[in-house]
């Protein structure tokens, strides 16, 4: 029984990963379980802290670590582009982490996807330059979580960036690297607009054993100003379906696996 509640949990979750809430009639039409049985599996997802129960259904908690934030623009627009195509890319990429792996998220919008995907999950550590994503999951006691320490570059940017994150990184290695990017070309590698989180999102992808860039489609053949890795660093690409069979076409020559979601 308890087997078959973490199944129903699962897929729960993963329907409002994909639709940011959903009503009970679509909880139940996903998961294929009695309407009883969903509104105790909903209890329990509420009780530790990963969805909130509405009049009719349920949707994602929304982290209180954003409130100062509600009202930037600036931080609203970033939010807020492409957000179905990162939520998608997120989901896409939790499903790539295996339990007891150790994976490394770079701070960005779409990463904070990968972390909010697997809350719900088990026998994780995380390793991660952003201070939301360790927010998001300090609360999550079957996940461990590590920051890496050092400076915010900028107003309003979740990243840890200098000598402190790249000095804490220097012993530690992952199984998978998640690489959140502004840009990511063919020819000219992935790029950020920092020059120290580039630096820090460098060390991460040398401290990887397999690398994993995350993108939604207006991302890919744009170039920002600092070089986070060459092409060649990168393992995976997973962006979305609005990316052109041209523009795939291109990392996958120079032998890149692309994954469209």
């Amino acid at each position: 029984m308890a087997a078959k509640a973490e199944d129903r949990g699962e897929k729960i979750i993963k329907l409002l990963l994909r639709e940011g809430e959903a009503t009970l009639e679509e909880i139940l039409a996903a998961v294929g379980s009695s309407a009883p049985s969903i509104r105790r599996d909903l209890s329990r997802l509420e009780q530790r802290g990963l969805i909130r129960r509405t009049h009719g259904g349920a949707t994602l908690v929304e982290p209180l670590l954003y409130e100062p934030f509600r009202y930037d623009q600036s931080f609203q627009a970033r939010n807020n582009r492409y957000a179905r195509e990162k939520r998608r890319i997120g989901l896409a990429a939790a499903e790539l982490i295996a339990d007891n792996e150790t994976v490394g998220l770079t701070a960005g919008t779409t990463t904070t996807q990968i972390g909010r995907s697997i809350r719900h999950r088990a026998n994780i550590t995380v390793i991660t330059n952003a201070i939301n994503i360790g927010m998001e999951l300090c609360n999550q006691p079957r996940i461990r979580t590590w920051l890496t320490g050092g400076a915010v570059p900028f107003a309003w940017s979740f990243s840890l960036t200098g000598p402190t994150a790249v000095s804490s990184l220097s012993g530690v290695y992952m199984d998978k690297v998640f690489l959140g990017v502004i840009g990511i070309d063919a020819i000219r590698g992935a790029t950020t607009g920092e020059a120290d989180e580039a630096l820090t999102f460098r060390t991460m992808v040398e401290h990887g054993k397999q690398v994993i860039a995350v993108a939604d489609s207006s991302k890919l053949g744009h170039v920002s100003p600092s070089l986070i890795c060459p092409l060649a660093s990168i393992h995976m690409l997973i962006t979305d379906t609005g990316a052109s069979e041209e523009s795939v076409a291109e990392f996958a020559a120079r032998g890149v696996r692309v994954l469209r979601v």
